[in-house]
């Protein structure tokens, strides 16, 4: 541990002396089972997270992303966010975690809600992603503030909604309603499961876009007078196999995106349904439509025009070739890659408090999915913004997800260092 200064010693001092309290806060809120979908228990996690930020001295309120059809009586999507002013309005240094996690899924040996600690971790659904994110920054303040310090700045914590399906009810609608804005914000800190030696800078780009083929109607039987969507469907996936997944093997990135295999543009088939319903008793039928739902993530050096257009021409081949393939798109969702300047002020003092805490220089990486991020730099024009967070990147969405309990400790001095050095 290489700290700069006393103040810097009591507070990581503070920090190993919290260590108990912070892993209780990480399992209280993996214990709210905050699944989406469809958005469960958002009410009771954002209350729990908002009472302790007021009981540490926050102002705190509670964002509704009122307008949004997802934002329904029996899954309200419900944001807080808190302000901890120090001896001046700015610099702000904003921390952000979200709180919604995947179902659980099958395969685990423990209760996914029950947060377990056991050989130095605490185990369930959320833990690292992204929930002992949350507890770090909430806690790294709040060290700071027990022992006796007053930052120069303001600090914000925020805890959001829906992150797992694109974050427009919670990161999202805070941009978009003012709460992150270049004007008012500085720094951003998404803590993310990006690895407690790294530093993430952004990621790469991604479009979500349904697929639907139609055919006609006929009797199974006689299935030469109908006109099966399912296999106009398997027709366009083997020209998916076949033409266009070979080549986006061959395009590499230059961002640092881990793991490697990553820096390569991709594209999975998220899921496919035709024809009747598994469901039930099945009739005779030749299935008049296919569906698709695409995954194609793209590079920063690829233009969004032809990452839609290749797969749009694609379609309008097997059109020309087959009079009987009929086809529609429709765009789901469509991301763009974003990286922070590693030379900026807040990756180097991010890096620096790593360097110090872990003893390693911290590698600058990339994800390989997109987080928040998007909507800090592109709607917010917050432009010094990363993602730093305790928990493994690949125990995300994982049966029997975990996080190291050291890896917590030592995010949450990382992050204190980060805010006492920018807001000094």
């Amino acid at each position: 541990m290489n700290v700069t200064s006393r103040d810097e010693e009591r507070v990581v001092d503070r920090i190993d002396a919290m260590t108990d309290e912070v892993v209780a806060f990480v399992q209280d809120l993996v214990r709210i089972p905050t699944v989406n979908p469809p958005g469960e228990a958002y009410p009771e996690c954002a209350q729990f997270i908002g009472s302790r930020l007021s009981d540490f001295g926050y102002d705190t309120q509670f964002v509704e992303a009122e307008g949004l059809p997802e934002h329904t009586a029996s899954h309200p999507r419900v944001n807080v966010i808190g302000r901890l002013d120090g001896g001046a309005a700015r610099p702000v240094l904003h921390f952000n975690g979200h709180f919604d996690v995947v179902p659980a899924g099958v395969g685990w040996t423990r209760e996914p809600f029950g947060g377990r600690v056991e050989n130095g971790s605490i185990f369930g659904r959320g833990t690292s992603d992204q929930k002992a994110g949350i507890a770090a920054s909430i806690y790294a303040v709040e060290a700071i503030r027990r022992s006796g310090l007053e930052l120069h700045g303001a600090i914000e914590q925020s805890g959001t909604v829906d992150e797992e399906n694109g974050g427009f009810a919670g990161v999202a609608y805070l941009v978009e309603n003012g709460f992150i804005h270049r004007d008012q914000t500085d720094y951003v800190i998404i803590t993310e499961p990006l690895g407690v030696g790294r530093v993430c800078l952004g990621h790469r780009g991604v479009y979500w876009l349904k697929v639907a083929t139609h055919g006609r109607m006929a009797h199974g039987s006689m299935p030469f007078l109908g006109v099966n969507a399912i296999s106009k469907m398997a027709a366009f996936l083997h020209n998916i196999e076949t033409r266009l997944k070979p080549a986006l093997l061959e395009r590499v990135t230059q961002m640092p995106v881990e793991p490697p295999e990553a820096r390569r543009a991709s594209l999975n088939v998220n899921s496919i349904s035709g024809g009747q319903p598994d469901s039930g008793m099945q009739t005779p039928c030749v299935a008049d439509l296919c569906e698709a739902i695409l995954d194609r993530r793209f590079l920063s050096e690829e233009r969004f025009e032809n990452v839609r257009g290749e797969i749009l021409a694609m379609l309008d081949d097997l059109a020309a070739q087959d009079p009987d393939f009929r086809y529609e798109v429709k765009d789901l969702m469509t991301v763009y890659p974003v990286q922070a300047d590693r030379d900026c002020r807040l990756v180097r003092e991010v890096a620096g408090a790593v360097r110090d805490v872990l003893a390693v220089d911290p590698p600058l990486i990339a994800s390989p999915g997109t987080y928040d991020q998007k909507h800090v730099m592109r709607l917010g024009l917050v432009d010094q913004c990363i993602a730093y967070g305790p928990g493994l990147l690949h125990m995300s969405h994982q049966p029997d997800e975990y996080c190291r309990i050291d890896d917590l400790i030592n995010a949450t001095k990382v992050m204190a260092l980060t805010a006492m050095r920018l807001c000094s």
